[in-house]
């Protein structure tokens, strides 16, 4: 394996991998070993990133955690980036906060920190951990983090300000320990589309597609033809088999429309407005999920077909390019997608952090 980089990087709950590709993109930065729990998740990042040492398995178990430190320190690791989940963060939790064992993967990776002194460290979440008991955990995580030795800058970040066509919104730290490194500013002063960006995928309908295939319309936009760079065929490119019942009621709701087209004694159980909802074309897509191939989830409907998203679609729309490949079940694949870390998003962090240390004192 080439390391011979500025950056080699520990991903934490790695999932796909979407974190890694991001930083990837600035050739500065390099994975080199990864851990996830679940199988089923990491095999994306091992297929397209094989160069990674994938471990998987729990951070709490103390062969996890000494393997980890072991091949971090063979590859001689110098950044974490990772996304720990965190569900002890409520008002009831607030009494023990980072001690609350909900938090405990929080914790964990606080303590590869500390073992393996990383010169800069990124922790990504949900953007209402920074409100959550009006701001409490925010500041008792850079408590826990200054007391480590590092400078820390945090806020939000929105996806669509660095080229991605969706208005995800992620809460960033970014850590390190000789300075303070400000979180990037957006690159974008237009949002790109979902036009943009899957238009030229516009005919699949329910049930139709394949793991592989063909491209069948030209890249149309700047968009398209960065996510198509290099990749000879499509993949992922295949549509929910929905239920008749699901196709009727979309046939019923006008382009770009949602639930408001359909009758009452059709409108179900669902009680939230933007389900049935379909997707407008000359905005940004809403955050995408770990159900976005489901017609009545949520608005991830295409805008004028009569079906869900697929997860070619929906991987565009994370700003993951068409050579970057999802495997494994429906489930899997949509999980992968859903809970990624959108690739250009990384990108402008891991720019950020370049030019603020390496760039600055000249090539090492």
């Amino acid at each position: 394996m080439n390391i011979d980089v500025n950056y080699r990087i520990l991903d934490l709950f790695c999932g796909a991998g979407g974190m890694s590709y991001g930083m990837h993109l600035n050739p500065h930065f390099k994975t080199v070993v990864a851990l996830d729990i679940n199988d089923k998740l990491a095999i994306t990042l091992k297929k397209n990133m094989p160069d990674v040492h994938v471990i998987v398995g729990d951070i709490k178990t103390q062969e996890v955690k000494n393997e980890v430190i072991e091949q971090s320190l063979k590859y001689k690791v110098n950044m974490i980036i990772g996304g720990p989940p965190c569900q002890g963060y409520s008002m009831k939790g607030k009494k023990l906060g980072l001690k609350d064992p909900r938090n405990f993967l929080f914790i964990e990776y606080l303590k590869l920190v500390e073992r393996l002194q990383p010169e800069v460290f990124v922790i990504e979440n949900v953007k209402t951990l920074l409100s959550t008991s009006k701001g409490w955990f925010k500041e008792e995580i850079i408590s826990a983090i200054n007391k480590l030795g590092y400078n820390v800058d945090v806020g939000v970040l929105k996806a669509s300000d660095f080229g991605v066509p969706q208005t995800r919104e992620r809460t960033i730290f970014i850590c390190c320990k000789n300075k303070k490194i400000c979180l990037p500013l957006p690159t974008c002063s237009k949002t790109v589309t979902v036009r943009e960006a899957i238009s030229d995928l516009a005919y699949l309908e329910s049930g139709e597609g394949a793991f592989e295939q063909d491209y069948r319309l030209p890249a149309s936009t700047d968009y398209q033809k960065m996510m198509r760079r290099n990749s000879a065929k499509l993949y992922n490119h295949k549509a929910s088999n929905h239920a008749q019942i699901a196709i009727q009621k979309l046939q019923m709701i006008p382009p770009e429309k949602g639930k408001e087209f359909l009758p009452e004694e059709l409108l179900g159980k669902q009680k939230f407005h933007s389900t049935w909802g379909r997707l407008k074309w000359d905005e940004a897509s809403p955050t995408i999920d770990t159900r976005f191939d489901a017609a009545s989830n949520g608005t991830n409907n295409h805008p004028v077909l009569n079906r869900a998203i697929t997860p070619r679609e929906a991987a565009r729309i994370q700003s993951f390019d068409d050579t970057y490949i999802f495997y494994g079940t429906k489930v899997a694949v949509r999980t992968q997608i859903g809970n990624a870390v959108p690739p250009l998003m990384a990108k402008a962090i891991a720019d950020k952090i370049y030019n603020d240390t390496v760039d600055e004192q000249g090539e090492q």
